[in-house]
């Protein structure tokens, strides 16, 4: 697995309210500074609750393991972002390509030179398979993720929870994929269907050795693992 999220919101769809896990996941093909193909990962989701709820609790979580941490974070939306440093609005006209390599070409460099903590807010909804639509922006996603020296440390969604949306999101995932000529996976049926009795809620996903990493003053994955 990657991420517990498919089994946490299935728990939030029989009637658990509050939920969390720290757990090993795993990425194939990935190796780096800030890369390992095994990871820790911190996830909580609550009921009743949506992005910006989850985000203070991101706040709040960090603020009492790491005191001497940033204090205040920078909120900038994703079109304003990418209208600064990369010269266009990916809300406006999505290109996933064009998206994926501006945000690691010229975006996440220009956040690695601002102090601090950053969390870019709203995502064009392509880029946020798994969130629930802004209700005043249906362009937008309710979807946030936080940076802290440059490193990308936690991703957060207000959930999406309408099964209909949700399979096609999936169907236009997949699509993408075979376009791509990249491997496609059988939709999880249990899990939409899910989703008719899951309630309002937030989740958060949060790199725990990243973090380490920043507590410790480390460059490296590698400085905080015991295997490599």
């Amino acid at each position: 697995r990657t991420s517990p999220e498919i089994f946490h919101k299935q728990l939030l769809a029989v009637g658990h309210e509050k939920i969390f896990e720290v757990g090993k996941c795993f990425r194939r093909g990935e190796q780096g500074p800030l890369h390992h193909p095994e990871y820790t990962m911190l996830e909580w989701y609550r009921a009743r609750a949506d992005y910006m709820d989850v985000l203070e609790d991101t706040r709040e979580l960090i603020s009492r393991v790491w005191p001497q941490g940033p204090k205040d974070w920078i909120v900038k939306t994703v079109s304003e972002t990418f209208l600064e440093f990369a010269g266009w609005d990916p809300v406006d006209h999505y290109d996933a390509d064009r998206f994926d390599f501006d945000l690691v070409e010229k975006v996440e460099p220009a956040i690695e030179k601002l102090a601090g903590g950053v969390v870019l807010i709203d995502y064009p909804v392509e880029a946020a398979a798994l969130s629930r639509r802004k209700p005043d922006n249906p362009s937008v996603a309710e979807r946030w993720e936080l940076y802290i020296d440059g490193i990308e440390l936690a991703n957060a969604y207000s959930e999406l929870i309408d099964p209909i949306e949700q399979r096609r999101r999936f169907e236009l995932c997949a699509e993408q994929r075979r376009l791509m000529g990249k491997e496609t996976y059988p939709l999880d049926e249990c899990f939409i269907q899910s989703l008719g009795s899951m309630p309002p809620s937030g989740g958060v996903a949060l790199g725990v050795d990243r973090l380490l990493m920043l507590i410790l003053g480390a460059s490296s994955l590698d400085q905080v693992l015991p295997f490599r």
